[in-house]
């Protein structure tokens, strides 16, 4: 097999225990095609503290110009954790429709 670096296989060529050797690769694989939840952000109760930011295992949570946050779909798995650890709880998750 020819030799590709890690950010041009697929999950299907990965062998399991595949040690990723080029850290912050995963941004070329885009893993929120199989969500069934995604956040949704009511901004009027939104104080732009970052929480979600920061708890979010998948780094899907980006800020927006206005210092908003808001959700990059590409990479969210709707978890939900953003939503749990949300204290003003501006965050709902809502199924999502296909």
């Amino acid at each position: 097999m020819k030799f590709k670096p890690a950010h041009e296989l697929g999950w299907k060529e990965l062998k399991p225990g595949y040690i990723i050797d080029d850290p912050g690769n995963s941004i070329h694989y885009k893993t929120g095609s199989w969500r069934s939840r995604l956040p949704v952000w009511d901004y009027s109760r939104c104080i732009k503290c970052g929480i979600c930011y920061i708890f979010c295992p998948d780094n899907a949570v980006i800020q927006r110009s206005d210092r908003y946050f808001e959700v990059d779909l590409d990479f969210c798995k709707g978890c939900g954790i953003c939503a749990r650890e949300c204290y003003t709880q501006c965050i709902t998750m809502k199924e999502e429709r296909v």
